[in-house]
């Protein structure tokens, strides 16, 4: 039962004890939203390094051949998905109960399977199809931490 339930039930039953008491005041309390992590250091950075690499891959629309260091790609994809899935931890740590948190590990996973699709494409519309869902995923994980936290529903 939270504080300010009990608060209300202690005031309510000393008040059926009085006649004379005034009636009591009931005070609503809007659920808060969760602080913000969007500036933290481990979540600036997948920030950042998720912005690099979408605009990578977004140079890399329509282009046949080889991908302009790829080789070097496939390793920060790498570093980004254990970072999503360390901020992963991190929220479950702390006890939070969130989107984000299942979010952060939905993108950890996803992100090799997009960075697979990219290398096993059969053809070049199979590959650009598979680089446009890697620069959603990518979108999506800067948006998901910089957007404001909401109150729980």
């Amino acid at each position: 039962m939270s504080c300010d339930a009990v608060a209300l039930a202690a005031t309510l039953w000393t008040a059926s004890f009085s006649p004379t008491a005034a009636p009591p005041m009931l005070v609503m309390t809007a659920a808060s939203a969760p602080a913000p992590v969007a500036q933290e250091p481990l979540f600036r950075d997948i920030v950042a390094r998720a912005g690099v690499l979408q605009a990578q891959v977004d140079g890399w629309k329509g282009k046949a051949g080889p991908l302009d260091g790829f080789d070097a790609f496939r390793t920060q994809i790498d570093e980004l998905s254990k970072l999503d899935m360390q901020a992963h931890l991190l929220l479950a740590q702390r006890g939070t109960d969130g989107d984000l948190k299942c979010i952060l590990r939905g993108i950890a996973q996803d992100l090799p399977v997009r960075l697979k699709e990219v290398e096993t494409a059969a053809d070049q519309r199979a590959r650009d199809m598979a680089l446009k869902e890697m620069f959603w995923l990518l979108r999506d994980n800067v948006e998901v931490i910089t957007a404001p936290p909401a109150a729980p529903v």
